[in-house]
């Protein structure tokens, strides 16, 4: 089937072109471009990295057109200045990453140690090796729960990790002194302001005879 043109249908010549959605010239459309793919591939742009400096400090200065542009695709964003990162949140339910159940126990487990670094010892940096990562899972947080991830599955969920900004991951062998720095992305991903919510969260993984183990929601809400 052809679609009708001007000639065969005059009608679409009382059509008027539309004015420009952005009114803004083109190094700027394609830094606001490059930051929504930005944030749809890895969730947050950070200012602290080599490579994203000159963006960061493009969406600082124009975060108000990031942030419209943004809400079109059902997403928010927070700028958050001290940790130099734009982080985009999402509030659709397309957009909400569902995590399987070992997925979901190791970035709980990222959590808890970057916070202990953060806030309880007052360090500003979270490094940790998947040594250390295994015995915190299996010693301390959740023996009743987690089984032996193997060495390939966990090698995956840390680099999905580190894809969304929440990890730094550098892979090394033996596999269990890779490095691992967790980001303080992490804390807005992984919605728990206090250890108090992230223990009640745990719960949901403790072996229950009558009901099924479930996964948490990822969603990055606070």
């Amino acid at each position: 089937m052809s679609l009708p043109d001007a000639q065969s249908d005059p009608n679409l010549n009382d059509v008027a072109t539309p004015e420009p959605l952005l009114r803004m010239a083109e190094p700027d459309r394609a830094r606001l471009g490059e930051a929504l793919q930005e944030l749809l591939a890895h969730g947050s742009i950070l200012g602290l990295e080599s490579g994203q400096i000159a963006l960061y400090t493009w969406c600082r200065q124009n975060f108000e057109w990031l942030r419209e542009t943004a809400a079109l695709l059902g997403m928010d964003v927070a700028l958050l200045h001290e940790e130099r990162m734009i982080q985009g949140i999402p509030r659709v339910p397309s957009m909400v990453l569902n995590l399987r159940q070992d997925a979901t126990l190791v970035w709980l487990a990222l959590w808890y140690a970057g916070d202990v670094r953060w806030r309880d010892e007052g360090e500003t940096q979270a490094w940790m090796t998947v040594a250390d990562l295994n015995a915190l899972m299996k010693d301390q947080l959740l023996p009743d729960v987690v089984g032996q991830i193997s060495r390939g599955r966990l090698r995956e969920i840390l680099r999905q990790a580190a894809r969304f900004n929440l990890v730094r991951f550098q892979a090394m062998e033996p596999f269990e002194e890779s490095a691992i720095e967790v980001l303080p992305a992490i804390r807005r991903v992984v919605p728990f302001r206090e250890l108090n919510d992230w223990t009640e969260a745990v719960k949901v993984f403790q072996p229950n005879e009558d009901e099924p183990q479930s996964a948490l929601d990822m969603s990055g809400e606070e």
